[in-house]
């Protein structure tokens, strides 16, 4: 795959988790719409989400939508982030289930966070899968125990 687009939840964990790089590595090119951007300079986002932002690799591209569609029960970031993937014909990155659903309705492919970092795992990019989940259970993110159990089990039968 050539390029992905991400919205802010599954970027700021793998920079919490310090696996951001395995996008670079998976992807050419991330790309992040403004509004995402935004969120991640917040001064509640994580200090390693709003210090990565200070010095964005060449392989993060911040780019608007140029035609935004709103959607209702989503926040402006999944929106534009939804927006920019259909604008550029590419798969999304999101985790929140509103937002995947949403994605999905409208043909988008989609990974989250886990799915990222299983694929990660499978092809040796992520030696150790299970201490990266165990990082990821130490944080106040809200992934289901079952997803990174299933995700896990998956992984250990490649």
């Amino acid at each position: 795959m050539a390029i992905i687009i991400s919205d802010n939840s599954p970027l700021s964990l793998l920079i919490t988790v310090s696996e951001v790089e395995i996008l670079h590595k998976l992807f050419c090119q991330v790309f992040i719409p403004t509004e995402v951007a935004e969120e991640m300079q917040h001064p509640k986002a994580p200090e390693a989400v709003r210090k990565f932002m200070t010095a964005i690799p060449s392989w993060l591209t911040v780019r608007s939508p140029r035609h935004p569609v709103e959607f209702s029960t989503l926040d402006p970031g999944e929106s534009a982030a939804i927006s920019l993937a259909l604008e550029l014909n590419a798969p999304l990155m999101i985790d929140e289930r509103d937002g995947r659903e949403i994605a999905r309705s409208q043909g988008l492919e989609v990974f989250g966070a886990t799915g990222v970092l299983e694929r990660a795992a499978d092809i040796g990019l992520i030696k150790d899968l299970e201490a990266v989940y165990t990082k990821i259970r130490t944080l106040r993110f809200h992934i289901a125990e079952n997803i990174l159990i299933e995700s896990l089990d998956r992984h250990k039968k490649k």
